[in-house]
């Protein structure tokens, strides 16, 4: 598959700064599979060393982690019949999570060895980097890869004319109702499959949806195993009952993550830990809310209130249970239970972009869904999961804050108008590239 982040890590070769590279993201988004593509098209030859089906291997590192003997050993215990070369080879330790001591061999081979191509991956890297001892903060490269992007999910299905059309807009085209109900009918599609790469492969074969749901739901099973298998004892069975519990969170008018809607009587003592583990595994996305719109928003987020929001909006899709025959009718998928999945998507699509999400409230007077700097200036968008409704909390806003523009997302079309402007929903991981053409 075709993946955006490709290109970082062409560029990432080619740096002159280069340090090795910690590849994150959640389980099955497809981490090893981008590595082994990115290796073999840019790499002479790819060593690979999976600490999960190979965790002999990690009696070399128990040794000192000079980079040399590293390779060395490795060479020997692999039986390798390339030498590990500058330049020419991607040394990649793949779950690398399970070895903290090859984490901490990075360090070195960045601080005296950089000369070497080393990067790294693992299905909970962010679980296990904040409790690695002698972690080499500073010396390594974070890349995040996330699900499939809408844009991706049509590079899959061989639409790559639809994605480059997308790709020439600007906020001040037009796109002609055909084209517009085309690309609606596709984004329903991924609201049912979701970005989560095997979901979209078997998609893509076979058409049916009754197969991807299977695989929806074995993604699900696997995470729940993860819990019991590299979750504290402690706390397994809350982070069990967080995440299923997002569902039931965003069936909500109010999408604010409340505890007691996870168990009667729920308190955030009881549940914080849950929370973060999973915020870590990548398996959900927090919203914070945030009182004012100002720089650095950060300064003004209340980390105690925020949205949850799943990895997935497929998986979404597979927890709620939600019909295949939505997808053909109108815009039913986008409104299913209160709009959530449209809400997931939007977050989804904006985590991409930003690395901490936020909203903003004026009491019970209005709620925009989002706030987000871009450039110098922060923006609010609205998202909206049908065609018709009020501007009432955007207007709010604009009254008070007097933003250079408003922005809204919804299944309508592109559309800039005394200073609003609406985004369909298929168009927003292109918000940041039409701000700046603006």
């Amino acid at each position: 598959m075709k993946r955006a982040l490709l290109q970082p890590l062409i560029d990432w070769k080619s740096s002159k700064h280069r340090k090795p590279l910690l590849l994150m993201g959640a389980r099955q988004v497809g981490k090893t599979t981008l590595l082994r593509h990115f290796g073999q098209k840019m790499y002479r030859n790819v060593v690979e060393v999976n600490f999960e089906a190979r965790p002999d291997l990690k009696l070399i590192f128990e040794k000192n982690l000079e980079p040399d003997r590293v390779l060395r050993d490795l060479a020997l215990e692999l039986d390798l019949d390339e030498a590990i070369t500058p330049g020419e080879t991607l040394l990649f330790f793949d779950e690398i999570q399970e070895c903290p001591n090859a984490l901490n061999s990075l360090k070195y081979f960045n601080e005296n060895a950089n000369q070497y191509h080393v990067c790294g991956a693992g299905s909970l890297l962010g679980v296990k980097l904040g409790h690695t001892k002698g972690f080499p903060v500073g010396n390594v490269t974070f890349k995040t890869l996330y699900p499939l992007s809408f844009m991706e999910f049509l590079d899959v299905l061989d639409q790559s004319r639809l994605k480059e059309y997308l790709l020439s807009l600007t906020l001040s085209d037009t796109i002609t109702e055909t084209i517009h109900q085309k690309l609606l009918q596709y984004l329903k599609y991924y609201f049912f499959v979701g970005g989560m790469p095997e979901a979209v492969s078997v998609y893509k074969d076979t058409q049916d949806f009754r197969e991807v749901r299977q695989i929806q739901n074995n993604i699900v099973r696997a995470y729940d195993l993860d819990f019991v298998k590299h979750a504290p004892e402690s706390i397994i069975m809350r982070i069990t009952e967080c995440f299923h519990s997002i569902k039931s969170q965003l069936a909500k008018e109010n999408k604010k993550f409340i505890y007691s809607v996870v168990r009667k009587g729920g308190r955030a003592r009881t549940y914080e830990d849950a929370i973060q583990w999973l915020l870590e595994a990548g398996l959900i996305y927090k919203v914070y809310q945030a009182s004012t719109p100002k720089l650095p928003l950060s300064a003004y987020e209340d980390r105690h209130i925020f949205k949850a929001y799943l990895l997935d909006v497929g998986l979404l899709n597979m927890m709620a249970d939600l019909p295949a025959k939505t997808i053909v009718q109108e815009n039913a998928l986008f409104q299913e239970f209160r709009g959530s999945l449209t809400e997931n998507y939007v977050a989804q699509t904006m985590i991409t972009q930003h690395d901490h999400l936020h909203y903003w409230t004026s009491g019970n007077v209005a709620e925009v869904d989002y706030i987000f700097r871009h450039e110098d200036k922060i923006y609010p968008l609205e998202v909206k999961s049908g065609t018709t409704g009020k501007k009432k909390s955007l207007l709010v806003y604009k009254d008070k804050y007097k933003p250079d523009l408003v922005l809204r997302a919804s299944p309508q079309n592109l559309n800039k108008q005394d200073g609003f402007v609406n985004i369909p929903l298929y168009m927003l991981a292109l918000l940041p590239k039409l701000l700046s053409e603006r």
